[in-house]
């Protein structure tokens, strides 16, 4: 099991200047190049779906929770040490994006994401090639059966929507449904579909703020599924989830959404 765990989540909007490029309209501004794509998209499925495919994301927040693996009685102990945005406000995307893969290549640690191999890994892939970044480390980690990008290996990236579906076997709930049942926080004020808004806005801060907490729901999910699998014994686990509850608290003073996050989780039954 790798020492170093990070649990990530990105939010996007539409690249609006590939989407004028592929329309091939320069005279469309931002937001009417977006909404263009998304017809484009509907029109290319026959009317089923007008969500842009991964390289047509532009990427405006990576945040991720840090955690150390360390041997335990009978289990791992899990060890949260930060929960954070990557770079700034005001990072370009590439910054982001290279902040990204730099912790890949300095620490290679476990990815924990919620549905991460389908589109936030590909994504981060596709926007960092168009930047022209480089990580090497993310092809040469591992062997041949376990790797990045190794599907149904766990020990370098464990996507949560694939591991509880059973890869597919079984129906692919979402992250919100899943917490529901779990009794852990999901969405609160802020969906998914807010992102653009807040992006045309400028409210950068509110994105991150959102895809944090996005983040301690999919750590949740994360502690719960490490206790059923036996990485994390009941101890460990009860610790773990003490922990988050610690963090969460301390740095709620200066963080009110993270404030807001331990409130709806003090009303829940779970975890």
């Amino acid at each position: 099991m790798r020492r170093d765990i990070l649990v990530f989540d990105i939010e996007t909007v539409v690249d609006a200047d590939a989407a004028r490029r592929i329309l091939r309209d320069d005279s469309l501004d931002d937001s009417q190049a977006r909404d263009a794509l998304g017809r484009y998209f509907l029109d290319k499925t026959d009317g089923r779906n007008d969500f842009p495919r991964q390289p047509f994301h532009q990427v405006v927040a990576i945040s991720y929770a840090h955690l150390i693996r360390e041997p335990g009685e009978g289990s791992s102990e899990l060890v949260i040490r930060q929960l954070a945005s990557g770079g700034e406000p005001d990072s370009t995307e590439a910054e982001l994006i290279e902040g990204f893969f730099r912790i890949i290549d300095q620490r290679a640690p476990q990815l924990v994401s919620f549905n991460g191999r389908s589109f936030d890994v590909p994504v981060l892939k596709y926007r960092a090639m168009a930047h022209s970044l480089s990580c090497p480390r993310w092809f040469s980690q591992g062997d041949r059966w376990n790797n990045y990008d190794a599907r149904y290996s766990q020990e370098y990236h464990l996507d949560l929507l694939e591991v509880l579906s059973d890869f597919g076997a079984s129906a692919r709930c979402s992250m919100d449904e899943v917490a529901a049942v779990f009794g852990v926080p999901g969405k609160l004020a802020t969906a998914g579909d807010d992102v653009r808004s807040m992006f045309e806005s400028g409210d950068i801060d509110a994105i991150r703020n959102y895809c944090e907490t996005d983040v301690c729901t999919t750590l949740l999910l994360f502690l719960r599924q490490q206790l059923f699998s036996g990485a994390l014994n009941e101890p460990g686990y009860a610790r773990a989830v003490l922990g988050l509850r610690n963090y969460l608290q301390e740095e709620s003073v200066t963080r009110p959404h993270l404030a807001e996050y331990l409130a709806a989780w003090g009303h829940e039954e779970g975890a």
